[in-house]
């Protein structure tokens, strides 16, 4: 069990994750951050009726046309849908997997405002090794990997499609055999998916794990390969 929380994740811990099949939990300290900042949120949306970029106003050049309360929920679910057009061959799942762990840390450091079930609904992924089918292209680089994270996103909410069991399965029905309701975005989440860079920093970071397998003293040199993005 590794407990997740605010502290640094570094490739080391990540790999010891991957290699020892370690399940996740979120620690006390994390559950704090996350309960903190989205009270922090709500308060701010129930109180406060000014303009918050992308949580109650539309995105780019419609930042400044306001979004009814009873609209911020269809906000965040077509963000998510509109910016699911990834292309190309899936990525490997195991790549899959540290984009999960990866974005799992990013919102336990509790600057995002996502609810803690979110979070819960991200490792109870991780640690049934359901992992969403992701596109190998679509990232935005610098803007972010906008399009992978999106399809991350989707099974959340019983969208796209998801390995598990060895094959390639509709998330909806997944979640049925795990007795898990979809989840619906609620304000600011799918602003928070979406934005990061999990994508690329996932490649990155399972490389170097490999390569720093491949390079130990006493072992023999071994080649790994992901393909290009």
């Amino acid at each position: 069990m590794h407990l997740i929380g605010p502290d640094h994740l570094s490739l080391e811990t990540l790999a010891a994750i991957l290699r020892e099949n370690r399940s996740l939990a979120l620690s006390d300290e994390a559950r704090h951050r996350l309960r903190h900042c989205r009270t922090y949120l709500e308060n701010k949306l129930r109180h406060d009726h000014t303009l918050h970029y992308g949580i109650n106003t539309g995105f780019g050049s419609l930042c400044n046309i306001r979004i009814s309360d009873a609209d911020i929920e269809q906000l965040q679910h077509n963000l998510v849908v509109s910016h699911a057009a990834g292309m190309g061959d899936p990525v490997p799942p195991e790549i899959v997997r540290i984009m999960l762990l990866l974005k799992i840390q990013s919102l336990c450091y509790g600057f995002s405002a996502v609810r803690e079930d979110l979070v819960g609904r991200l490792i109870d992924f991780f640690n049934a090794d359901i992992l969403p089918v992701v596109l190998e292209h679509g990232s935005l680089g610098a803007s972010g990997d906008l399009a992978p994270l999106a399809h991350l996103s989707l099974p959340l909410a019983g969208m796209g499609e998801v390995w598990y069991e060895g094959r390639r399965q509709r998330a909806d029905v997944v979640l049925q055999l795990h007795g898990w309701e979809p989840l619906t975005f609620q304000a600011k989440e799918a602003l928070a998916l979406l934005n990061g860079t999990q994508f690329s920093t996932a490649y990155a970071s399972g490389a170097c794990s490999k390569a720093a397998v491949s390079g130990r003293p006493g072992r023999p040199e071994r080649r790994h390969r992901f393909r290009r993005v």
